[in-house]
């Protein structure tokens, strides 16, 4: 059988657009999955309000391949309180165990860990028991901390990979160390 060059032509840009087609597939299926940052800092002492500002910031200069875990997330019952408590044992996510329980979950599956102590007034036992897990999983720490923070001690600056007193510089070093971009 024998083709005429227009048949040819034809022929030969109907397979090529397949093979695109097929080569765009792969590359979809093969992207890698978003990359997680958990997002600690105190919340016992603090205002709901306070907690969350500071998280909605780091999320919103994240790039769409990097996602934030955030322990206020399905803790909606909590945002009118000036004062946040260590527990509230009348919502199952907010008992010691349910606290614990998760945020340990979620400090295990991410890809690093981004600390805020800046102007912190109360030391945070959660947080620093976050650092611990995701130390003891050897899950890179950034740390935005300034100096003299009541934080400010050899263990904390031990386990943290990155300390610097600027959030911004925090959120590019916390993006730079998950994702893989080259510039």
């Amino acid at each position: 059988m024998r083709f005429s060059n227009y048949t040819y032509d034809i022929l030969l840009c109907d397979i090529l657009l397949w093979l695109s087609e097929q080569h765009n597939k792969r590359r979809e299926n093969s992207r890698m999955p978003k990359k997680a940052l958990f997002l600690a800092g105190p919340l016992t002492g603090i205002s709901y309000r306070d907690a969350l500002d500071w998280r909605k910031y780091v999320e919103s200069k994240l790039p769409a391949d990097v996602i934030a875990f955030s322990a206020l997330r399905g803790k909606g019952y909590v945002a009118e309180e000036r004062v946040l408590q260590d527990a509230y044992p009348e919502h199952l996510l907010s008992t010691p165990q349910g606290t614990i329980t998760r945020d340990r979950y979620d400090v295990s599956r991410c890809d690093a860990l981004f600390v805020n102590f800046l102007n912190s007034e109360k030391v945070s036992i959660g947080t620093i028991m976050e650092m611990a897990w995701a130390d003891a999983r050897r899950i890179p720490i950034i740390l935005a901390m300034e100096e003299g923070n009541i934080h400010d001690h050899a263990f904390v600056r031990q386990v943290a990979a990155f300390i610097t007193g600027d959030l911004d510089e925090a959120i590019r070093t916390a993006v730079d160390v998950v994702t893989m971009r080259v510039v």
